[in-house]
C-alpha cells in the first residue's frame, strides 16, 4: 500500500547549505520531519550544483513522518542575474532599465528550465524567461 501524504512544503533552499535554521527548521519542525536528516540530504544530492544556488524544493511529508523531496531549477532571475552581472533588479519596474539581455541568451536559459516551465515549445519558454527578464527592468536586445 502506498504512503499517505500528509502534505507539501515548498521551499527556495541555498544547493549545498541547508541548515536547520529558518525557514528550513520551522518549516519541518511544523510538521514533525526529521530536519537534520532532510539537510544532510539535501546537501548530498546537491553537492554538484555550484554552491549557493537557489534551488526551489518541492518537500512531499508522508502520514509516517518520512518525506521525499525534488528540486528543480534555479529560477529564471538567478539565471538572469548570472549572466548580466547584477545583484538585483530595477526598484521601478517598467520605468528605469538596469542591463541589457540578448535574445539568444533568454533561449539558453529557456533551455536550462524547459523542464520546470509550463512551455510546450522553446519559444513560449523563451517568452515566459523574457517576461522575467523586463519585470526585472532589463532591456531585451537583439543578437
Amino acid at each position: 500500500m502506498a504512503k499517505k501524504i500528509l502534505g507539501y512544503i515548498k521551499l527556495q533552499v541555498k544547493a549545498g547549505s541547508a541548515t536547520p535554521s529558518p525557514p528550513i527548521g520551522p518549516a519541518l519542525g511544523q510538521r514533525g520531519v526529521n530536519i537534520m536528516g532532510f539537510c544532510k540530504e539535501f546537501n548530498a544530492r546537491t553537492e554538484n550544483v555550484e554552491k549557493g544556488t537557489p534551488l526551489p524544493t518541492v518537500i512531499t511529508v508522508y502520514q509516517d513522518k518520512s518525506f521525499t523531496f525534488v528540486t528543480k531549477t534555479p529560477p529564471a532571475t538567478h539565471y538572469l542575474k548570472q549572466i548580466t552581472g547584477l545583484k538585483s533588479g530595477a526598484k521601478l519596474t517598467g520605468r528605469e532599465t538596469v542591463g541589457e539581455v540578448t535574445r539568444t541568451q533568454l533561449r539558453e536559459i529557456a533551455e536550462k528550465k524547459m523542464k520546470d516551465l509550463n512551455a510546450n515549445d522553446l519559444e513560449a519558454a523563451a517568452k515566459i524567461i523574457e517576461g522575467s527578464a523586463k519585470a526585472m527592468g532589463l532591456k531585451i536586445v537583439e543578437a
